[in-house]
């Protein structure tokens, strides 16, 4: 099985904490879908002919295209893949994309999950993040989506910025359990290089981020999503049971995948390589039948990390086992880098299973670091 990542780079306006490759501007729009279904085309063999089980729309912002458009690119994918009957497809959308009339749209096309980035049910807490959608159409946009028969819902929730005291995150979460959607995602909010968010705080204009705040926000959601019978099986996603997310899961679990469009991202097992995070540069090496991508092999010190990394972060845990797979007696070299983590319970270990703590899930990259080769 594998997977195909589809990045859409068009926003109608930029959050100020987003860093992922977007532009504003929709003038390469039909020259960019275009160069999309040829790069698919261009990047049949990457998979080696392997049945692709999930397909994801990212972005910025998936949402803006229309039926035909997502159409035409899954028919592209079907072409040059076998796709399986029961595959995931899902569309990452704003909730002021999601009115009535799109949502029909979209019933037409074989997608049947949506991501929705929902952020907050507060107006002014949208409004400090630059969101294109308000509070009431955060919640609309949910019903609207199951009113027209999608029941494979996740929403996206951020926490830790200055603006969303206890007495407003409690209530998102609250509002997220009564739309009784069976995924969440939620996310601390971090200030990236080169964000606008980074820019105010550089020069004082807001505050920055409180780690303390973050992490006793992360640790009410730990608890409320727990009592509202969601399973925490990754640092930021919970799910009702079996409603995992296919895509990302498989990220996780280091299965193979394809990127597609501009600073879309491939790994193989061997190998990881990115395409230029440029639209007018992707565009004009895609109709040179040029894949304009940098590549780097991955060592077995790499693998070795990249797993550590991975699969910590999930609740199935650090196989060791499998750790030895990539490189023998590692296993052993990373339990003698562990006793300090097992004395302070941020670790346990379950049989040939290294899992984190629901204290040590506060500090899993700190962790793994450490445990690194």
């Amino acid at each position: 099985m594998a997977g195909i990542y589809i990045h859409i780079p068009f926003c109608k306006q930029a959050c100020h904490y987003c860093d992922f490759h977007f532009n504003t501007s929709l003038a390469y729009k039909d020259d960019l879908l275009q160069a999309l279904i040829k790069e698919i085309n261009l990047q049949k063999d990457y998979l080696s002919g392997e049945t692709i089980e999930t397909i994801y729309f990212g972005g910025g912002t998936p949402s803006l295209l229309n039926g035909e458009e997502i159409n035409s690119i899954i028919g592209a994918i079907t072409q040059s893949y076998t796709v399986s009957s029961n595959a995931e497809i899902t569309l990452e959308a704003n909730p002021d994309d999601l009115y009535p009339n799109k949502l029909k749209v979209l019933r037409q096309t074989p997608v049947n999950r949506f991501s929705i980035g929902i952020q907050s049910f507060f107006d002014d807490d949208l409004k400090w993040m630059n969101r294109a959608h308000h509070a009431e159409e955060a919640e609309s946009s949910v019903k609207r989506a199951q009113d027209a028969g999608f029941e494979n819902i996740t929403v996206d929730l951020i926490y830790g910025y200055p603006l969303l005291t206890d007495q407003k995150w409690k209530p998102n979460m609250e509002k997220v359990f009564g739309l009784d959607v069976p995924h969440v995602s939620a996310y601390s909010m971090t200030v990236e290089p080169r964000t606008a968010l980074a820019s105010f705080i550089k020069k004082h204009q807001q505050p920055a981020m409180n780690e303390e705040q973050s992490a006793e926000q992360f640790m009410q959601l730990m608890e409320a999503t727990q009592t509202h019978g969601f399973e925490h099986y990754e640092i930021s996603n919970f799910c009702k049971p079996g409603h995992y997310s296919r895509h990302n899961t498989n990220y996780w679990k280091r299965v193979r995948y394809l990127g597609i469009g501009p600073s879309a991202h491939c790994y193989n097992g061997e190998a990881r390589q990115w395409n230029i995070a440029n639209n007018a540069k992707y565009i004009q090496a895609i109709n040179q039948n040029t894949i304009p991508a940098e590549k780097e092999l991955l060592s077995e010190t790499d693998r070795l990390n990249e797993y550590i990394m991975t699969s910590l972060r999930t609740m199935w845990g650090l196989d060791l086992d499998k750790l030895n797979t990539i490189a023998k007696g590692s296993s052993d070299e990373l339990l003698k880098a562990a006793p300090e983590f097992f004395e302070r319970q941020w670790i346990r270990q379950e049989e040939n299973k290294i899992h984190l703590t629901q204290t040590g899930k506060l500090y899993a990259d700190h962790i793994a670091s450490r445990l690194f080769f």
